[in-house]
């Protein structure tokens, strides 16, 4: 944005030609004005007095009375004979008076044929103009120069928001933040001015407290992965180094224990990578493929998985659904970290049900497990990455703390949402929804 020099200069400079060309304007209507009051006052001179004249003429003996009677300082006034003689004051030249001739109507001799000759002198009038001329242009350059030294001077207070502005970003760019400009009267344009600005101000600080609250998350996410990943590496560390060590006459069984081993911290490890480099993809926006899924197979598959890695519980899959508007790889995910995680939480012998059905544009997955259950206050830290409950999470399966995470940022990548329905024991209820898939005709199945 081209700034154009200063705003006080800059009001103060249009102000100044805007009234000078005020000026101007009105120096000419006056003049005009004038000129066209003083024709007519003249032209009203001369007819009053042409009438007054032949009034005159029938009674006046000589040329000599019809002049004293007509004749004065304003109109003068010239008798011609009509055998050439001329009685009466030399008239002005014809370009500078304003003149009329009448002729004499009278009985008397020697106004037979006589003309009367009247004249006012247009340089008096010239000369008033002049005066008048010249007093306008002088005080309407001192009303010039007495309006352009108060606008300079007032532009200052009308002006005193914007140094309010300037200061008080000067004050925010030092480090002060909280202040605001606070405008009492929000309605006027130097008002809305401020009040955008107190805005603006507000968006910046919410968005730099937004960023270090990111940068604080991320700062602690990388310490709390650092340390999950500690773990697993020190436990591939130690058992890496006691095959090594280990020497010809250890038991064949021993071996295959330290091997079993090597590869669940391995495991542990690959899984905690794998759930981080998800979170990060969430994150940055993850791109999906939707398309109608059937949410129902995808359960009865999870549980098929589950039940070959935890044959100690009981799987069972219920209900049906239309199909729901997602992408088919990403729900098994979703899927997947639920079932997961209620079979960590859940004991040997225990339960675990997945539950499909449907509202309105809408498709559900509730999954429940027959464990000790979620304590209320840990209702949505649950979600946090990174999080493990000790009374409800067993670490058995070496589970990252990012599943539900992970499962909540798919599942919203969606448009949906995954929540926490029941916390009393025994067990949890989680419950997964996804938008439903239109029908051919457009509608959404009922």
């Amino acid at each position: 944005m081209r700034s154009g020099g200063s705003l006080r200069l800059r009001v103060t400079a249009l102000a100044a030609i805007v009234l000078a060309v005020v000026l101007v304007a009105m120096v000419v209507i006056g003049v005009t004005l004038f000129t066209t009051a003083s024709d007519r006052a003249v032209d009203g001179l001369l007819t009053d007095r042409a009438s007054y004249a032949r009034q005159i003429a029938r009674t006046a003996a000589t040329p000599q009375a019809l002049l004293s009677r007509v004749d004065n300082r304003s109109v003068r006034a010239q008798v011609i004979l009509a055998d050439g003689r001329v009685y009466g004051s030399r008239l002005p030249d014809d370009d500078s008076a304003a003149r009329r001739v009448i002729e004499l109507r009278s009985t008397r001799a020697w106004a037979q044929g006589a003309r009367l000759v009247l004249a006012v002198d247009s340089r008096l009038l010239d000369d008033v103009q002049t005066r008048l001329l010249w007093g306008m242009v002088i005080a309407g350059a001192a009303a010039l120069v007495v309006t352009v030294g108060l606008l300079w001077v007032g532009m200052r207070f009308a002006l005193a928001p914007l140094d309010a502005m300037t200061s008080l970003a000067r004050s925010i760019a030092r480090g002060h933040r909280g202040e605001r400009l606070s405008p009492r009267d929000p309605g006027t344009e130097l008002g809305r001015t401020a009040a955008a600005f107190d805005d603006m101000l507000d968006s910046l600080e919410g968005a730099e407290a937004r960023e270090r609250g990111a940068q604080q998350a991320v700062r602690q996410f990388v310490a709390d992965a650092a340390h999950e990943l500690r773990t697993p590496i020190t436990g591939v560390q130690a058992v890496a180094e006691t095959l090594l060590q280990a020497d010809r006459d250890t038991p064949v069984e021993e071996r295959e224990r330290l091997t079993l081993l090597l590869i669940q911290e391995t495991r542990r490890a690959g899984r905690l990578v794998d759930d981080m480099l998800e979170m990060a993809r969430i994150d940055s926006g993850i791109t999906l493929s939707p398309q109608p899924t059937d949410i129902g197979a995808i359960a009865r598959e999870q549980a098929d998985r589950v039940r070959l890695l935890h044959p100690e519980l009981t799987l069972t899959v219920q209900g049906s659904a239309p199909p729901a508007l997602a992408d088919p790889v990403r729900v098994a995910q979703i899927v997947a970290n639920l079932v997961d995680n209620a079979c960590q939480a859940t004991p040997t012998g225990g339960r675990v049900q997945l539950t499909v059905d449907a509202s309105p544009g809408w498709v559900h997955l509730v999954v429940a497990d027959s464990g000790v259950g979620i304590p209320p206050a840990d209702r949505d830290r649950v979600f946090e990455r990174m999080v493990r409950l000790d009374d409800s999470r067993d670490r058995r399966s070496g589970g990252s703390g990012l599943g539900l995470a992970v499962a909540r940022g798919l599942a919203r990548s969606h448009g949906g949402e995954v929540v926490l329905v029941s916390t009393d024991p025994p067990g949890a209820v989680f419950r997964l929804d996804l938008p439903a898939a239109p029908l051919p005709d457009g509608s959404l199945a009922p």
